[in-house]
């Protein structure tokens, strides 16, 4: 991809760096999590009715396992292989998604606050979310699948980064 500038912004360019290899098995785990909520209450029903079950129901929770399942096996590296990440002295830069692409780039100006969160699945992959609040009606911009020690120094850095930027982040 080209990089391309206009004066007076931060230049237009791929993030340099790819989450945690690890954040594979994290999604991978989420899917499946989402195969268990989604099916196991159609494969209660069909042990409760037994042979009364309407054969559309067996059909429907097949079809989720099957998508749930192919999707697990799939995306989740596509993800890893897209997700990027970068922070500069101008910019905070993204790129995130599988069918649709966001490319967010938030300039360091406007950083408002740095926040790290660590779920109960991201913990067990040792796995962190940075979410860089800016002064933007998009919203935050959030860097999902980090090692959490890398998402604690990507946190430090960018604090004393924004701190040494002049501006009030609006």
């Amino acid at each position: 991809m080209a990089t391309a500038t206009v004066p007076g912004q931060p230049p237009l360019r791929p993030p340099a760096h790819q989450v945690s290899p690890r954040a594979v098995r994290w999604w991978q785990l989420n899917a499946l999590l989402t195969l268990l909520v989604l099916t196991v209450p159609q494969v209660v029903v069909l042990l409760a009715l037994g042979p009364n079950a309407p054969s559309w129901l067996a059909i429907t929770a097949g079809a989720t396992a099957v998508v749930v399942a192919g999707y697990a096996l799939v995306v989740p590296p596509l993800l890893y292989r897209i997700h990027r990440w970068e922070i500069t002295d101008e910019a905070v830069y993204t790129l995130s998604g599988w069918l649709v692409r966001e490319w967010r780039i938030a300039p360091i100006s406007r950083v408002q606050t740095v926040d790290t969160e660590h779920g109960p699945l991201q913990q067990l992959f040792k796995l962190a979310t940075v979410t860089v609040t800016t002064a933007s009606a998009r919203g935050p911009v959030k860097i999902r699948g980090l090692a959490a020690d890398d998402a604690a120094e990507l946190a430090r850095t960018l604090t004393e980064t924004t701190q040494a930027t002049p501006g009030d982040a609006t």
